[in-house]
């Protein structure tokens, strides 16, 4: 039988990542979204044999990794048939009168690997290759495990390369601008290179490529592959003083650092946003939906009982190894699970922050959110560990002078608060608490929790009438200033109390870590039934100043012991100090290959100079300039720091200019506008 004679194969490139929302990723690959059909055409040579509708026959092969196989999906042989259909790799042909092109329609199986392609026509043996393509997960397709309904949640979770980040404390909370990028030249091969890297392609690389057709195991395998614990993976994590590297704080968008890995391996530093922030770039850059969730108050329960046991010695000072977060952040990504049952679609946590090892490997997840609400911990991957972080119970205990340990007090509801995400279409802050578990302490939260938990129940002590403690703050807490802070003792017994009354300050870290004391005040005190004694301490900011990290937390802590009734109570806040404001003005409009120039200013708050100043820009989406920076020097105290910094747009439409400020002392401001670029 007579060949085609092909001599060019059109990838209709432009016409293909249109319809498959991929044209973001720009026009040189033809990358598309499985489970919908994409078109080809082939253009014959000149006295090639015509191709006949119904009456010439080929098959394509569609191969992905080194080892394609049939028997693992990695290699697939398909024929013509009149149409195309959604449920396995099909091809169908449209005849061109003159016979000399012939355009195919071929659709991928919605459940097929993800990677890099090569399209071959076979003719009874004599083989041609067409070319390359990439296939992604498609939230477009409803046959596809990551198929999302709603258009306005697939522009968000897969389509938006802007994002907000959630820090600070669950009653200072404060947006973080960050650039996911997962579209800007080169990131989508780094992300298949990432796969490509990890431990179980190298160990055994047609089982990897074959499990790719899973979003549970591509999500399983980033969430190890964030972090480089265990193998080469992307982002070294550091939560100490950094002296070279990155800070963690620096980082404005996942671009720089994927670049950096793809050259020259794991990037030093990352913490937990910035772990989660990339995890959700290569997510969104793969097609699945993805957004970035912070928990404040986030408990780390070492040994699994499900509850977190706070030890302090007399002084306030922390013994045990439980820790509760200020805020600990992670990613929800959308998918079914077939493994676990259909009531526990949807959003699946999974957190690249290397915390605690999973099956001997340093990741965390996927669990079922809806196994997480309703305490169904037998259901994987992790969900206890999970489960915790965000309702664990609190106890707080105390070990006496004479070695005696008291419990002072425990909570049901100071952990998991004000989990929070990016809204979708909008920068504001959407509460989702309520998708991760019942309102606190309901019958329902209770009745789940002592399921979870089984024999490990927490009974809640009902406190004896005696000291009430609280600490009150200062209205203006700006980073540079003084201010007073007070904790308030009051007496709700019948009888006079004699008690010591501490109260001390120190800074912290986010993940609640403790650094060096900020101040100290002591008394002795009696207080009569009814009444109030009130202990001030006043932070000086040549006290705190260079103690406190760059996320800028304080923690007061107010103590009082009662040796006469062994009686311990202990009062605890964290405060944010409120950071300076960068403001940023556009200089005219935004035109398309333009030159337009950013005015940035930033106020000095401190009482005295700040050293190696420096503001940084990057564009998200249309800007030729995706980062530019300007060192400015030295700013004296109350001074303002300024720069202009200039950039050009390369396509209309909306578009967000991120801006860092960074110093020795006041490190890693951050602020953003948005930008609407005119033809």
């Amino acid at each position: 039988m007579a060949v085609l004679d092909i001599e060019r194969c059109d990838l209709n490139i432009k016409s293909n990542i249109s319809t498959h929302h991929t044209h973001l990723n720009g026009d040189k690959h033809l990358i598309v979204r499985r489970g919908q059909p994409f078109i080809i055409t082939l253009h014959l040579k000149p006295g090639s044999t015509k191709f006949k509708l119904g009456e010439t026959s080929f098959t394509l092969i569609a191969e992905t990794g080194p080892l394609p196989r049939e028997e693992s999906g990695t290699k697939v042989s398909f024929s013509l048939r009149d149409s195309t259909v959604d449920t396995e790799w099909s091809a169908s042909a449209i005849n061109d009168p003159s016979g000399n092109t012939v355009s195919l329609s071929i659709s991928s199986s919605p459940d097929s690997p993800i990677g890099i392609y090569s399209l071959i026509l076979d003719q009874n043996g004599h083989k041609t290759g067409l070319g390359q393509f990439i296939l992604l997960f498609n939230a477009w397709c409803p046959r596809d495990a990551v198929y999302m309904g709603s258009e306005t949640k697939r522009q968000e979770y897969v389509l938006s390369q802007h994002g907000q980040i959630y820090r600070g404390t669950y009653k200072h909370i404060k947006g973080t601008p960050w650039n996911f990028g997962q579209f800007e030249p080169g990131i989508l091969d780094i992300c298949l290179k990432i796969l490509d890297e990890n431990p179980k392609f190298v160990s055994d690389a047609d089982k990897d490529c074959s499990a790719r057709r899973n979003p549970i195991y591509v999500t399983r395998v980033l969430s190890a592959m964030i972090n480089s614990n265990n193998d080469s993976g992307v982002l070294v994590g550091k939560w100490g003083e950094v002296s070279e590297g990155v800070h963690p704080g620096k980082w404005v968008g996942s671009g720089a650092i994927l670049r950096q890995w793809a050259k020259s391996g794991p990037v030093r530093y990352g913490q937990c946003w910035v772990f989660a922030a990339v995890a959700c770039t290569v997510s969104r850059a793969l097609g699945i939906p993805c957004r970035v969730v912070t928990n404040f108050r986030s408990a780390h329960d070492t040994d699994a009982n499900l509850v977190i046991e706070n030890l302090y010695g007399e002084d306030g000072e922390r013994i045990s190894n439980d820790s509760i977060w200020n805020f600990h952040v992670w990613v929800d990504s959308w998918m079914t699970r077939p493994d676990l049952g259909p009531e526990f679609d949807g959003w699946q946590t999974s957190d690249p922050t290397p915390q605690e090892t999973s099956d001997g490997v340093f990741c965390c997840g996927p669990a079922s959110l809806r196994a997480i609400r309703k305490g169904e911990l037998t259901k994987k991957y992790d969900a206890p560990f999970i489960f915790a972080e965000v309702n664990a119970d609190v106890v707080d205990l105390v070990r006496m002078s004479d070695g005696q340990i008291v419990k002072f007090s425990g909570s049901t509801k100071s952990v998991g608060r004000c989990i929070s995400t990016k809204a979708v279409g909008s920068d504001e802050r959407h509460d989702i608490t309520h998708q991760y578990k019942y309102p606190e302490g309901s019958k329902k939260e209770r009745q789940v929790y002592e399921k979870a938990q089984h024999h490990n129940k927490l009974q809640q002590q009902g406190e004896e009438p005696g000291f009430h403690l609280k600490i009150k703050l200062a209205d203006n807490m700006i980073m540079g200033s003084d201010f007073e802070v007070c904790a308030v003792l009051t007496n709700n017994s019948t009888e006079t109390r004699t008690c010591t009354f501490l109260f001390n300050t120190r800074a912290v870290s986010y993940n609640g870590s403790q650094g060096q004391s900020c101040g100290f005040a002591s008394d002795k005190v009696e207080v009569p039934p009814g009444k109030q004694r009130l202990l001030n301490l006043r932070l000086e900011y040549d006290s705190y100043g260079s103690v406190i990290t760059s996320d800028r937390l304080i923690q007061l802590s107010a103590i009082t012991i009662d040796k006469q009734t062994n009686q311990y109570h202990k009062a605890e806040k964290t405060i944010v100090l409120d950071e300076p404001d960068i403001k940023i003005k556009l200089t005219g409009e935004a035109v398309v290959n333009q030159p337009v120039t950013a005015e940035l200013t930033l106020l000095n708050p401190l009482p005295e100079p700040l050293q190696d100043c420096s503001f940084t820009i990057q564009g998200v989406v249309v800007f030729t300039v995706a980062y530019d920076s300007c060192r400015i020097g030295a700013v004296g105290p109350k001074q303002e720091a300024k720069a202009r910094l200039e950039f050009t747009p390369t396509a209309a439409g909306s578009s967000v200019l991120l801006v860092n400020f960074d110093s020795d002392k006041v490190r890693n401001i951050k602020s953003f506008i948005n930008v609407v670029v005119k033809e």
